[in-house]
């Protein structure tokens, strides 16, 4: 690892969470995610299953979690499953947890290997009425490949045809969604790295560097101060780029006179930081980049004052269209008639701001969480107003992470330059 290891209480409290939600005489089941090819021999970087490492630290392929409450042998109540070590495969792939260590990561004290699992499961199944298995209900996926948690649970169903199937991902939306004190400690963390890089980029952005110089300098900053790596692709968007909102070419130059769009975040613990800053190349912003930049911080502003715990992402959105609408007629993007005469279902702000405003945050970047249900203390969002002008060839957005509290929502980036005037005194510098 290459962060602090982190408390094992975290992930006995996560267990408990669930436990707590599954229904009697219940059995939970949660596998690994695939090492998943690349080419030739050589594999991708491997990415833990989320629900996984939610409920047990561990990041080791070829893993799985059981939850069992009502197992009538307390040992097996809760097990964890890891591959044995192989010290003639360790010589090439790396070392493989040991018992030992995996209980100090997880809190698990019992450890089976994977390689005698199978009839443990089976009988511990027939002793259940109820079997809960994980599946990735993310709105946003749109892979295709049907990946190891699907075929998991084509398997269980064969074999156990006569059991009652729950969806553990419908329990997983509602807990990971609400972050405990120890989850927001780790998204502090990636948040304070983060920072650091941003204040480290400002004196180095000038015209004639490159938007993957950029990227380079994020990925040192990121690894040297204990992060895992970039939370996400980075976007680093200098002028007409920053319109394509999820350009990560990287591979422009950075023109004197132009805005570069930072879209970026450290991942630390396995948690996500997502911060966006929009600054002069040169430096210095022109009167027009400082009123957009400005309209953008006063949507911003305007959301961070309404984001709080009752309102829907329903009405929180139709409540920043109306702002940005305002800001948009300020600044002579839109004009009376065009608001007279919009669409209600394509409003005419839209031209300008064409993506959401917010977005759950935790251990994954687009994490678990409602859409339609109101808004809950505990949750993480991002605020991430833009805005995109074609025939001024700019893209402007900023972006800051919240945790909402009972009473409203605490800037976890409030520390992160963010003005007009805070940007060029740092780059002045």
């Amino acid at each position: 690892m290459k962060f602090q290891p982190i408390k094992p209480e975290l992930f006995t409290k996560n267990r408990e969470r669930f436990i707590k939600a599954m229904q009697p005489n219940s059995i939970a089941v949660f596998v690994s995610n695939d090492e998943w090819p690349m080419n030739g021999d050589a594999l991708h970087s491997y990415k833990q299953n989320s629900d996984l490492f939610w409920l047990t630290g561990v990041m080791q392929e070829d893993s799985m979690v059981i939850l069992f409450p009502d197992n009538p042998d307390p040992k097996f109540r809760e097990v964890l499953v890891l591959v044995r070590p192989n010290e003639l495969k360790e010589k090439w792939d790396g070392k493989r947890l040991r018992a030992n260590e995996a209980r100090g990561i997880s809190g698990i004290q019992t450890i089976v290997w994977l390689d005698s699992i199978e009839g443990l499961l089976q009988a511990w199944v027939h002793l259940a009425d109820h079997i809960y298995l994980s599946s990735n209900e993310n709105d946003r996926k749109a892979s295709p490949i049907r990946s190891r948690d699907y075929r998991f649970i084509d398997e269980m169903k064969a074999k156990y045809p006569l059991h009652n199937f729950l969806r553990a991902a419908k329990i997983m939306r509602d807990l990971r969604a609400i972050k405990t004190a120890e989850e927001v400690e780790l998204m502090q963390k990636a948040m304070d790295i983060t920072d650091v890089t941003f204040r480290r980029l400002l004196g180095f952005i000038k015209p004639g560097v490159r938007e993957n110089e950029i990227e380079a300098e994020i990925y040192h900053s990121f690894l040297s101060q204990g992060s895992t790596g970039p939370a996400y692709g980075s976007i680093i968007a200098s002028g007409d780029n920053a319109r394509t909102l999820h350009y990560v070419s990287n591979n422009g130059e950075c023109k004197d006179g132009e805005l570069i769009l930072m879209d970026f975040g450290a991942e630390y613990g396995g948690y996500c930081a997502d911060l966006t800053r929009t600054v002069p190349v040169n430096g210095k912003f022109t009167r027009r980049q400082k009123t957009v930049y400005n309209a953008c911080l006063n949507i911003h502003n305007y959301c961070k004052s309404i984001l709080k715990p009752g309102i829907t992402i329903v009405d929180y959105t139709n409540k920043v269209g109306e702002e940005a609408t305002q800001q948009f007629l300020k600044i002579g993007l839109l004009k009376k008639t065009d608001v007279k005469n919009e669409d209600a279902e394509n409003r005419a702000y839209r031209k300008y701001l064409y993506h959401g405003i917010s977005h759950h945050l935790g251990i994954d970047v687009h994490d678990l969480g409602t859409k339609t249900e109101p808004v809950k203390a505990g949750m993480v969002f991002t605020i991430e107003p833009g805005i995109y002008i074609e025939e001024e060839q700019m893209g402007v957005r900023i972006e800051n992470n919240f945790w909402i509290t009972r009473s409203g929502n605490k800037d976890l980036m409030k520390n992160i330059p963010i003005t007009v005037e805070e940007i060029e005194a740092l780059m002045k510098k």
